[in-house]
């Protein structure tokens, strides 16, 4: 055995200089600098040294070497919608008598356990990698065939046969729609469910609570705690219904394009039975795209998807905002409500409670807004038959769904699950609330109006006194007007 000194999965250092001092950080160094047992694997460039151990081989390693950008490999549910495929596509080629049995049944068996979740650190290969994904590709038909190897089995080629069919520019783009839709079908969309039935519980509890209803940030007409909910709750349940909307689209799947989307080198039927396949394996409907061309070139699709989640990370960031303002006091802010106390709030300042989940929420969200910027330009990086900047778009999607489906459950668990309205703080401020007064418009007009909301408010006194006084109505007749939640329903008040 040759060996292989320090070797790393990254190369970069990180300088950090305060003042005097300065720290120089090795990335992933061993205080040892042991030496690491290697392989010579070979590829159509030569050979290459790859550690002993690892499940990977040439194209992996090369791949290592050649991006040491961020240190952070794509998510390995992206390599599992990888191993699905590779799955459905050796019992396609079966079918199509394009691969014998024994070899069918080894590539199935070696991708089942990565589906199932193992080997995840076989998958090293840096986010910011080639443009078309072809190293995570290859990673992943490597290690197949290295598991094949290691259990005995048949002599497997990572691209005569784990490959067979396939091209690294249809199976990446058909990857970031399979591994987004399983996503969504199983946790965004049932996250969404729950945030919705925690709505619908909280807007029932408080549908005849009147508060101050606010725009610019000043006092306004009133409304019910159960309307401001609403509006929040529907905000949700569109967002919910555009996610099922494009989730239609994430179903057409690339494969059967192959390198540009003519299908060369792939069996007439490939296309439609690799799709059945993977419609039984995973029970979504998925189905071959109209146009590989288009699919393979411009991933509109996760364009729609990414502008979908930005749409619900706006919907999470008005609500966490929302209650976060009512939330503010206790003495000195809105203090309209209280929101469960989580943890302390300051090293400093002892007592102090802050909406954490507020704050959490709305990181998440500007992170989603920001992913989705990055996957609007790669987007546009589709150069002639070729999208080239895949692996950023696979990354960004998955993260943004993982952080739209926490932040989701945590605001609804939270946060708004138990908020606690401060019924004496709402009320002393509604019946004060000068803005009242518009509800007399219809019978003394918008400039007396006027005159008595400006009084009202410079003399700190209810509004009902002071129209008592200049407009000669009687009290019953006023509180009639003026009763707040009667204003909530809407109409002209008589």
């Amino acid at each position: 055995m040759k060996t292989l000194s320090d070797y790393r999965l990254l190369c970069s250092s990180v300088v950090i200089c305060c003042g005097i001092a300065c720290w120089s950080v090795q990335a992933n160094e061993s205080p040892t600098h042991e030496t690491q047992l290697v392989r010579i694997e070979t590829d159509s460039l030569g050979e290459v040294e790859v550690p002993a151990n690892a499940l990977y081989g040439a194209q992996t390693q090369r791949a290592i070497n050649n991006f040491p950008v961020s240190g952070q490999p794509l998510p390995f549910v992206f390599i599992q919608a990888i191993a699905e495929i590779k799955k459905a596509a050796a019992d396609t080629n079966r079918s199509l008598q394009l691969l014998p049995n024994d070899k069918a049944d080894a590539i199935v068996t070696a991708a089942d356990e990565l589906i199932a979740g193992k080997h995840q650190d076989a998958f090293p290969i840096d986010v910011y990698q080639t443009g078309s994904g072809t190293s995570t590709n290859m990673n992943v038909n490597e290690v197949i065939s290295n598991l094949i190897k290691r259990s005995g089995g048949p002599e497997i080629s990572p691209n005569d046969h784990v490959n067979l069919g396939q091209s690294s520019n249809d199976v990446v783009p058909s990857a970031i729609h399979l591994s987004t839709a399983l996503l969504v079908h199983q946790r965004l969309l049932p996250a969404l469910d729950h945030l919705t039935e925690i709505l619908t519980k909280r807007k029932t509890e408080l549908d005849k609570v009147v508060k101050t209803g606010r725009t610019h940030m000043m006092d306004a007409m009133p409304v019910t705690f159960g309307q401001e909910i609403s509006g929040w709750l529907a905000l949700v349940q569109q967002d919910r219904q555009r996610l099922e909307q494009v989730q239609e689209r994430l179903y057409q799947l690339t494969l059967g394009g192959t390198a540009v989307g003519t299908g060369v080198n792939t069996h007439p039927e490939y296309a439609r039975r690799v799709c059945e396949n993977l419609e039984r394996n995973t029970r979504l409907p998925f189905k071959p795209v109209n146009n590989f061309f288009a699919a393979q070139s411009v991933p509109a699709t996760s364009l729609e998807l990414s502008s979908v989640l930005r749409s619900v990370a706006v919907s999470l960031t008005k609500i966490a905002n929302d209650l976060r303002l009512m939330n503010s006091g206790p003495l000195a802010g809105f203090g309209e409500i209280e929101l469960p106390v989580l943890q302390p709030g300051s090293s400093i300042m002892p007592g102090k409670v802050n909406p954490v989940i507020s704050e959490s929420v709305t990181m998440a969200s500007a992170q989603i807004i920001g992913l989705d910027t990055a996957i609007a330009i790669a987007a546009q990086s589709g150069n002639f038959e070729l999208n080239v900047m895949l692996p950023l778009i696979a990354n960004n999607l998955i993260t943004s769904i993982t952080l739209a489906t926490g932040a989701s459950t945590v605001l609804a668990d939270k946060a708004l699950a138990g908020f606690r309205v401060r019924l004496d703080i709402i009320e002393e401020a509604l019946h004060r609330n000068p803005v009242l007064v518009t509800a007399l418009n219809p019978v003394i007009g918008y400039l007396k109006a006027a005159e008595i909301a400006k009084q009202a408010y410079r003399e700190q006194r209810p509004v009902i006194d002071v129209a008592r006084e200049k407009t000669g109505m009687s009290e019953k007749e006023l509180k009639a007007l003026l009763e707040p939640l009667h204003l909530t329903e809407g109409g002209i008040q008589k």
